[in-house]
């Protein structure tokens, strides 16, 4: 009997730790498609191909949750460098292949993840957190009634945490910009 339950123990141990192990599979051919793997997406989150300049050249919203698996048909993309982003709730993950003429190669090495900031308010307090490993700047601006009342630039840090006090008393419409890796992000409130 204790032989069982150290063997189930260990059964769930490993089931536990190959479900939290990241995908790598990264898979290339020379019939220009590419096969790409993320854990952990849900319903909602998406993705995107981008050419080098950041044009957007597909885009689709996941529609269930799970690990997703998808073999993307690039033949219509010209030579050159590509990024495929997924966005997710708090981190965008981002692969990178390039196409050449006879095959598409995933740059398994080139993979990154991009923490985004956590903007949230109470009452008359805004509070912004994020981690940035590459210790980008970041800039935080801040508008009542669509008039910047506050911003600033944020560098070398790895770990941000602001909190700012807004006036009570002025009711109104605020929005939150956070800039960082030529990316922007927003949250809108009232007070």
């Amino acid at each position: 009997m204790k032989k069982q339950i150290i063997t189930i123990a260990l059964l769930i141990s490993s089931l536990v730790s190959f479900s939290n192990t990241e995908i790598k599979n990264n898979y290339t051919d020379n019939n220009k498609k590419v096969t790409v793997e993320f854990k952990n997406v849900k319903k909602g989150h998406s993705l995107t191909i981008k050419d080098e300049n950041g044009t957007k050249l597909y885009s689709e919203t996941i529609s269930e949750n799970g690990n997703l698996s998808k073999i993307l048909d690039v033949t219509s993309l010209d030579e050159g460098n590509y990024v495929i982003e997924m966005d997710k709730d708090y981190e965008i993950v981002i692969k990178r292949f390039q196409v050449s003429p006879n095959q598409v190669i995933l740059l398994s090495n080139e993979e990154k993840v991009i923490f985004k900031p956590v903007i949230r308010n109470q009452e008359n307090i805004v509070m912004v957190s994020k981690i940035e490993f590459d210790q980008e700047p970041t800039q935080i601006v801040i508008y009542f009634e669509n008039e910047v009342i506050f911003s600033e630039t944020i560098k070398n840090e790895t770990l941000l945490n602001r909190v700012y006090k807004l006036d009570a008393e002025k009711k109104g419409s605020y929005k939150v910009f956070v800039y960082n890796q030529d990316r922007k992000y927003s949250n809108t409130f009232k007070i």
